[in-house]
């Protein structure tokens, strides 16, 4: 995939974490790609305060418009970015689902599950194994600090 087209997903999947900082949702943003072209076919941010409900992370919204969009039950041949590290939740979805790959903005050293905590992909009893790579982006981070700060006000 090119480099334009890494960054238009980077981008997008901000936009999408910059709509739940707006909503006063924990900014998370994801969005789900062709792996070969990079075509998004899914984004979706965080609706858990406004959906009451705490399955409603951005992972879990993206993968359920993409598996709708293909109509199929496995999302073989598409990758995830996300703006922050999954929660173990969403990176079991993410393994059931069967993507190529995850690719991530930002670590989450309270709740992540890929790098932290249960590190859901080294476990020799996960199912599905995929690529993952972190896509470092500064404005993943400074989001989730940024909407934080505000909250402790």
């Amino acid at each position: 995939m090119e480099e334009k087209q890494r960054k238009k997903i980077i981008l997008t999947a901000l936009n999408e974490a910059h709509k739940a900082f707006d909503l006063d949702e924990v900014p998370v943003g994801a969005v789900i790609f062709h792996s070969q072209t990079g075509e998004i076919i899914a984004k979706a941010h965080n609706l858990v305060e406004k959906k009451k409900n705490p399955l409603q992370h951005a992972e879990m919204q993206v993968l359920e418009k993409a598996i709708k969009k293909i109509n199929d039950k496995f999302l073989g041949g598409y990758s995830i970015f996300i703006t922050l590290e999954p929660c173990v939740m969403c990176a079991g979805a993410i393994a059931w689902a069967r993507l190529d790959a995850l690719y991530y903005g930002a670590s989450d050293p309270k709740t992540g599950a890929i790098e932290q905590g249960a590190k859901v992909f080294t476990h020799s009893q996960t199912h599905h194994k995929l690529k993952i790579e972190k896509w470092s982006n500064l404005e993943c981070g400074a989001l989730m600090t940024q909407f934080f700060k505000r909250k402790r006000k």
